[in-house]
């Protein structure tokens, strides 16, 4: 790679080409906020996670974890941030029954209105 791509490549990264961010308010107050675009090849990834060879309990499960390390970028519950993906996803590992499924239906929503050519867990 030379430098007019990796000159080009930072430029992209600091304009922030990559996508929006999209707010999402739990009723306790909560907000997780997602990214607006995902790569051809997560997309990819997805999919054959969703309909590989895993049950299909297990497959949804793990394909809304999947999708909530890629897309989430932060998640305040109770005024404490995290932010992240490694403090996401150990955030997300312990979260309440009720917590878990409002981000399934928030990336459920996400999913349908930002990238409706995607199956849904």
């Amino acid at each position: 790679m030379g430098k007019r791509a990796r000159r080009r490549g930072a430029v992209d990264k600091l304009s922030g080409v990559s996508g929006y961010e999209f707010t999402y308010t739990s009723p306790a107050g909560d907000e997780l906020v997602l990214r607006g675009s995902m790569t051809a090849k997560t997309r990819q990834q997805y999919a054959a996670l969703l309909h590989g060879g895993l049950q299909q309990e297990d497959a949804w499960q793990r394909a809304v974890e999947f999708l909530f390390e890629r897309l989430a970028v932060r998640w305040t519950v109770a005024g404490v941030p995290s932010e992240g993906q490694k403090a996401l996803l150990m955030r997300f590992r312990v979260a309440t029954q009720d917590e878990r499924r409002w981000i399934r239906d928030v990336l459920r929503e996400h999913l349908a209105e930002h990238f409706p050519d995607l199956e849904a867990p």
